[in-house]
């Protein structure tokens, strides 16, 4: 090989190494969804299209009825569209079935939500465990606890927990499995200010520290300053989506 063809294959293989790893985790293509109750039809998304960068923070932000939920819904694979694709890697959900589609929760999802949805008649680890036992590539609970600044609450009950500290175990029970991508749904809805900009820190820190990609979906528009790409969602549609050209740190958030 001469040296000639030799530096165009290394700019070629330099070139192909970043289009890869640019490659966003997630693509929504004209996804739409419509519920039917009895001959009356009601279509909360139409003609999504967006894109998820792997390793960043993504916040939708859109008031209630803006079809938010139901799009993380879809994300997550609780749910189905009613038209269009949505490509996990190279998994297209829409055409899953339901077997492939509970392997991908497990496996591959974290979800948070606003309410924390721990099992009240388990300690916080033991709540992380049962998470934990649900993928094949489970981290340890404990570290898990350890992660989110818990490791001295092992024991104690949710009714002996703080509201964030509530929240921290629910995020230490998401990513107990190891998942590719965290779906946090109005994770700070329930807390003060002070206690939802610590929960932010700790999602941008597991962001930044171990390559979570962490998906966020609220009401509150002063949480998308924090985000790597901020996206506004109104009446079931991408209204719009964007870079933000200077992220600003949690504790400098208000609302």
């Amino acid at each position: 090989m001469s040296e000639a063809d030799s530096q165009t294959e290394s700019e070629q293989t330099a070139t192909a190494g970043p289009a890869r790893d640019a490659a966003p985790l997630l693509r929504l293509r004209n996804v739409g969804r419509t519920f039917h109750t009895g001959d009356v039809a009601v279509t909360v998304l139409r003609d999504v299209n967006l894109e998820v960068p792997r390793g960043q923070i993504m916040v939708i932000v859109g008031p209630s009825g803006s079809g938010k939920s139901t799009l993380l819904n879809i994300i997550g694979g609780i749910d189905s569209p009613s038209t269009g694709e949505v490509w996990f890697g190279d998994r297209d959900l829409a055409r899953l079935n339901d077997a492939a589609l509970t392997r991908y929760r497990r496996e591959s999802v974290g979800f948070v939500f606003q309410f924390y949805n721990l099992v009240p008649t388990l300690t916080a680890l033991e709540n992380v465990v049962v998470s934990s036992q649900l993928s094949d590539n489970a981290m340890d609970p404990a570290e898990a606890l350890k992660m989110v600044g818990l490791e001295h609450r092992t024991h104690h009950f949710p009714s002996q927990l703080s509201g964030g500290e509530q929240q921290r175990v629910a995020i230490a029970r998401a990513i107990a499995g190891n998942p590719e991508i965290l779906l946090c749904d109005e994770p700070t809805g329930a807390l003060d200010l002070e206690t939802g900009r610590n929960v932010l820190e700790l999602l941008d820190r597991l962001n930044r520290d171990f390559g979570r990609t962490v998906l966020i979906i609220t009401h509150n528009s002063a949480i998308a300053a924090m985000a790597h790409q901020q996206v506004r969602i109104g009446s079931g549609t991408i209204a719009e989506a964007k870079a933000n050209p200077r992220r600003v740190s949690a504790g400098e958030i208000s609302w």
